[in-house]
């Protein structure tokens, strides 16, 4: 929830650009709702709009229909936030659903990564085009620099998944002067190349705590934040003030131009997290008792937070008093 955040794109040919956007992909029917002669309650109206039970619309930025493949869900909503990230601009994707309804496949943040043309997710291939771009970058200007941090989120409290060594209570949530968040204690991998990066997601995904539900035989029980750090030196244009002054029929004026002094070298930082939510839950539906029950508390607390949060954010600036950033620590970090 930085300068630049969401789900950006439409389409591989029609792409646009603003602060936040919903993407919808509906997935398709279980092989267990199929024999059941289950049938989909979701109707696709058009790319913008989709029909719930066949009497409630809703319009998103898009929608995407079953049969989309991976690299168009990539195409509409990371591709050109790869691009704006190597601008200096921050950017966040958000995986957003019920349990069992296709996000860590979406993601790409399984416990096994695929990394195969046409199925991979999201970050792998956000990571290839990341480092597409690096290796494009002017060789007079130092190499930029690609670190890696996993954390997840679980009850409330945060977890290095890159270090599994590393106690909950010594990684710490602080906010700097500039209202920014910082991570104390939390791993932070520097990588050179994709493959690097893909074994360190692997190594995190592992990792994370997961559990068999009646809605999910492998539910994430914690939302998850892989992010991805750039580092990059960029020469800009610097401009040097000057004035003159001139004298006509006794009345004195100045006049302010500026000249160049030539290039000069900036450094600039981005992030890029890729957010795997922990699924929403129903205790009736899921049977959840006892541990789990307690998780699924902790976890729609905090989707209750983000929604909280992004809704404040869309909402009417001349109103805006208060972000309620503060009521977990998913919102927290992403701030």
């Amino acid at each position: 929830m930085e300068n630049e955040k969401g789900l950006v794109g439409t389409s591989t040919s029609k792409c646009i650009t603003t602060g936040v956007q919903a993407i919808v992909r509906i997935r398709p029917l279980l092989d267990r709702e199929r024999l059941l002669s289950a049938e989909s309650c979701v109707d696709v109206v058009s790319e913008e709009q989709l029909l719930l039970d066949g009497e409630r619309l809703f319009t998103f930025d898009r929608v995407l229909p079953p049969q989309t493949e991976q690299g168009l869900v990539y195409a509409c909503c990371a591709s050109n936030l790869v691009r704006r990230c190597m601008e200096g601009f921050n950017a966040t994707v958000l995986a957003y659903g019920q349990t069992g309804s296709g996000k860590t496949f979406t993601l790409g943040s399984g416990p096994e990564v695929d990394t195969s043309v046409d199925t991979r997710g999201i970050i792998p291939r956000a990571l290839e085009d990341l480092f597409t771009y690096i290796n494009e970058v002017d060789p007079k200007l130092p190499a930029p620099s690609v670190s890696v941090s996993y954390i997840e989120i679980y009850k409330e409290e945060l977890r290095d998944l890159l270090d599994s060594a590393t106690p909950k209570k010594t990684i710490q949530l602080r906010e700097k002067d500039d209202g920014s968040m910082v991570l104390i204690g939390c791993s932070e991998v520097v990588v050179t190349n994709v493959d690097e990066a893909v074994s360190w997601l692997q190594i995190g995904n592992a990792a994370r705590i997961t559990s068999s539900t009646r809605m999910n035989k492998r539910s994430s029980r914690s939302h998850a934040i892989f992010t991805a750090h750039l580092k990059q030196v960029k020469l800009v244009s610097a401009l040097q003030p000057s004035s003159s002054s001139s004298s006509t029929g006794g009345t004195q004026s100045t006049s302010s131009q500026s000249r160049p002094l030539g290039n000069v070298s900036q450094r600039i930082v981005s992030k890029f997290h890729f957010v795997d939510l922990a699924g929403s839950e129903r205790v009736a539906r899921t049977g959840n008792v006892g541990e789990r029950f307690k998780e699924s508390v902790h976890i729609n607390s905090g989707l209750l937070a983000l929604g909280n949060v992004i809704s404040a954010l869309s909402g009417n600036k001349k109103k805006l008093l208060h972000i309620p950033y503060r009521q977990s620590k998913v919102t927290r970090l992403l701030k």
